[in-house]
């Protein structure tokens, strides 16, 4: 014990908050499991009510895991909220004595657990006669009474039975479980980077009672280059300071989250008797901007569960300008498909915004009035004709041809649109592009059990060009009958106790094989495999790594779930993906990896089924060399696969015999390039908005088939397009094995010129060739609106990639390197 307590940098692996008896008394303890070469030891550490760092935790006493260690008690209590389980007690023996701990119910206890017992077969492996079924058994006393049975749910070898009463308990749901009314405040404000000028008492204050949840979304928090690049703003701490004290008088309120991508935040608050009723909470961001990385239009969006129901709230901007529809439908999407919620049990799949009870979604959603003036609409508006004015609403347009938010209700609107206004009144917009009024702020809502009680907005505030939106919602939250759902728990444990080891699991299998054609660069394609239990008992199936294999498929093919079960007599679907990205293209593209692969499907005491997966794969520019692509004159896919990894294979010295005279610079970039350079000088936001997917797609065709002869889509698109091509390089424009010296000399422009004049003869001509055109682009910056800084941000992470991750520190130093050759002529 003293050589830990000596310790002063040791190695705690895994740590839980837990209750402990302390001299009859249960207090809150973190119990954490240490390791130091290769001996461990539980340490038991006192905190504050928010431990947060290190200073917040105090040592209280250290258990040594020993021979004579021993876990000798496991049981569960059953809770009274379903939402915590049922919490697990354990009694460990030490050689001075024993200790006993509450657990809370769920798989960081159960991991906790696993990995404790880990460190202690180590000690103990001797301990055969402690295995049953060829499974080590933890508990060294347990009777296998009903209410005792939800102890094994503490053991990950236990998942089935732990799937199995989850699902049979959700089944059951309404014997246990009642509906109680709980109020939501809604709330979206795009503050157009201000700050907090006025108070937000008449927004967010504005119910006659005290609201029992604030959901409070910003968009546009901050317009700064600084906080575009970096996502670091004060202006967080303002506007959250702002809306504390605009929260209602007459309750006491928690900030239970925040979440922020650059300028889209979202702050959920919950009154002060709630807030322990509140669990599971996860929270995730989604960037919908250029390259979909950049964080200037996208979601964040948090989910918890509240009692019994599991709820969603997004907060989203989406892309602007009224034309763009089709790109807003397109990043809502993109923010469906992305944003992943991973649970807390490792071995669950994460949970999409729809799997959620309910769903509240709301922010600067940028749909706009189509079809009619400026003149027009402000007359539709003096007369109070919101229903007429709302049929011409593209995002009511868009939702009638379900085409986004397909089962999510909004409230009638019976107020003024919220955009756009003369900053500081009420006043519609007088400059020069006039802009035409719309209901850009919006909240929808979907799932059962919602009613909503006012949806307004609020012309009080001034401090931008768009007005607040609020929404009061009446929700109904399942809560537990803490007698009915013990008796359902113990009911599904005794029907599992006689269903168990009755019956081996058995499964059909729609088809073993699937085909893949004509794989593309970053285009999904999907096949789905439909399993049907048509065994006697419930079962769990995972695809398994094969013999020497990392993962259980190759990095460009996923299975989606990749493992779960399936209810007697049930069916799942189970989506085989393939998306080649840059990370797998460079492979694929030479041939030297091919759409093929054998999956493995394993049935938890069952037998394993083989899949069999094949497929082609059309090659392609986007994740190709520079030095290949300087060799073809011709278009990719006209190239024999043969002479590709010939190129791909081989030096310098015999690169040169494939043709007389290698391309300067590759001819899709020059394609790119020069249709930017004739077409697009003056665009606005050029680089910063992103293109539409289904453009680039034509853009990548084009260049990989030489039809059409010129590049199709917008200049956005075209624009993107090229920033993917840089992206994907195998080696970037400045070779890896020179990034070191980039760092170091950043701040001199000749040592960086020297530097350049190092590069492959292919990849300068190429720097020099983007830096020509961007200087040129500079030239055009009262249109175009582009600067040194964001071109420097944007190019340098793509021409001067990392081989490791990049620190924050890295990165302003490429982008100094970079400036360099942006703000003079050094060819």
């Amino acid at each position: 014990t003293s050589s830990y307590a000596s310790m002063r940098i040791y190695c705690c692996k895994h740590a839980v908050q837990c209750l402990v008896l302390v001299d009859n008394v249960i207090e809150s303890r973190l119990l954490g499991l240490v390791e130091r070469t290769k001996e461990h030891a539980l340490f038991v550490f006192t905190h504050r009510r928010m431990a947060i760092t290190g200073e917040d935790v105090t040592l209280y006493d250290i258990f040594p895991i020993s021979n004579d260690f021993a876990v000798v008690e496991v049981f569960k209590c059953l809770s009274r909220d379903i939402s915590i389980g049922a919490d697990t007690r354990v009694r460990l023996n030490f050689q001075d004595g024993d200790l006993e701990v509450r657990l809370p119910f769920g798989s960081h206890s159960r991991l906790f657990l696993s990995e404790v017992n880990k460190a202690w077969s180590v000690k103990r492996e001797g301990w055969n006669e402690l295995k049953r079924e060829g499974r080590h058994d933890l508990v060294r006393q347990s009777s296998h009474t009903a209410s005792n049975k939800a102890t094994m749910l503490a053991m990950p070898q236990f998942g089935l039975r732990d799937n199995l009463i989850r699902c049979e308990l959700l089944k059951n749901e309404d014997i246990y479980t009642y509906l109680e009314n709980f109020s939501f405040f809604i709330g979206t404000y795009n503050v157009n980077g201000q700050t907090p000028k006025e108070s937000l008492r008449p927004w967010l204050g504005s119910t006659s009672t005290p609201p029992d949840m604030y959901c409070v979304g910003f968009q546009e928090l901050d317009l700064s280059k600084e906080a575009f690049f970096f996502n670091d703003t004060p202006k967080e701490t303002e506007w959250m300071k702002a809306v504390s004290e605009g929260l209602h008088p007459d309750a006491k309120y928690d900030l239970v989250k925040l979440v922020r991508l650059v300028g889209i935040m979202l702050l959920f608050y919950v009154r002060n008797e709630h807030a322990k009723h509140i669990s599971e909470m996860e929270a995730e961001t989604v960037g919908t901007g250029i390259m979909g990385r950049m964080g200037n239009k996208g979601a964040v969006a948090i989910r918890f569960r509240f009692h019994n129901s599991d709820i969603c709230v997004v907060n989203s901007h989406l892309a602007a300008h009224i034309e763009e529809y089709e790109r807003r439908n397109q990043d809502y999407k993109d923010i469906c498909s992305r944003l992943l919620f991973h649970q807390h049990d490792p071995s669950l799949v994460p949970l999409t915004i729809m799997k959620h009870n309910v769903v509240l979604w709301l922010g600067d959603l940028n749909y706009r009035l189509s079809d009619l003036d400026v003149d027009d609409v402000k007359d539709l508006i003096a007369k109070k004709d919101f229903e007429t004015l709302h049929s011409y609403d593209q995002l009511k347009r868009q939702i009638d041809e379900k085409a986004v938010f397909v089962g999510f209700v909004e409230g009638e609107i019976d107020f003024l649109p919220t955009y756009k206004y003369d900053t500081g009144s009420d006043q519609w917009d007088t400059s020069e592009k006039c802009r035409v009024p719309a209901w850009c702020d919006r909240i929808l809502w979907r799932g059962k059990n919602v009613r909503q009680l006012h949806y307004q907005s609020h012309m009080d505030l001034k401090t931008s060009d768009h007005k607040p939106v609020s929404s009061l919602l009446e929700m109904g939250i399942k809560l537990v009958n803490e007698e009915s759902y013990k008796n359902t728990f113990e009911e599904i444990v005794r029907s599992l106790d006689k269903m168990e080891n009755e019956c081996i699991p058995s499964v059909t299998l729609s088809r073993r094989e699937f085909h893949f054609i004509d794989v593309k660069f970053m285009q999904h394609q999907a096949e789905t495999l439909t399993l049907h239990n048509d065994g006697q008992v419930p079962c769990q199936f995972e695809f398994i790594q094969k013999l020497d294999e990392r993962t259980y498929c190759k990095p460009w093919l996923t299975a989606n779930p990749a493992e779960g079960f399936i209810a007697q007599g049930g069916n799942v679907d189970i989506d085989l993906e393939v998306f080649v990205n840059r990370s797998t293209a460079t492979e694929l593209n030479a041939g030297h990896q091919q759409i093929e692969d054998i999956l493995v499907l394993h049935l938890d005491r069952g037998k394993d089924y083989f899949l069999s997966v094949l497929g082609n794969y059309l090659p392609s520019c986007f994740g190709s060399s520079i030095q290949t692509l300087c060799q073809l004159r011709d278009p990719i896919q006209e190239i024999p696969l043969e002479t590709i990894r010939e190129l791909t294979l081989s030096g310098d010295e015999t690169r040169t015999l494939i043709i007389d005279k290698p391309l300067d610079i590759p001819k899709e970039i020059w394609q790119m390039v020069d249709h930017l350079y004739r077409n697009a000088p003056k665009q606005g936001e050029l680089f910063q908005q992103p293109g539409l997917r289904s453009e680039f797609v034509e853009i990548r065709d084009c260049l990989d088939t030489g039809m059409p002869d010129s590049l199709p889509g917008s200049n956005h698109s075209v624009a993107e397009a090229l920033l993917i091509f840089l992206d994907a390089l195998p080696e970037p424009v400045v070779p890896f094995s020179l990034y070191q010296q980039c760092l170091e000399c950043c701040s001199n422009t000749s040592q960086c010129k020297k530097v350049v004049s190092l590069l492959p003869q292919c990849h300068k001509n190429v720097f020099n060739y983007i830096a020509a055109f961007l200087r040129e682009l500079l030239k055009h910056s009262t249109h175009n609106s582009l600067d040194v800084n964001i071109l420097a941000t944007i190019f340098a992470a793509l021409l001067l990639r990392s081989p490791t991750k990049q620190d924050l520190a890295e990165k302003r130093k490429t982008q100094e390197f970079f400036q360099h050759f942006l703000v003079q002529d050094l060819s």
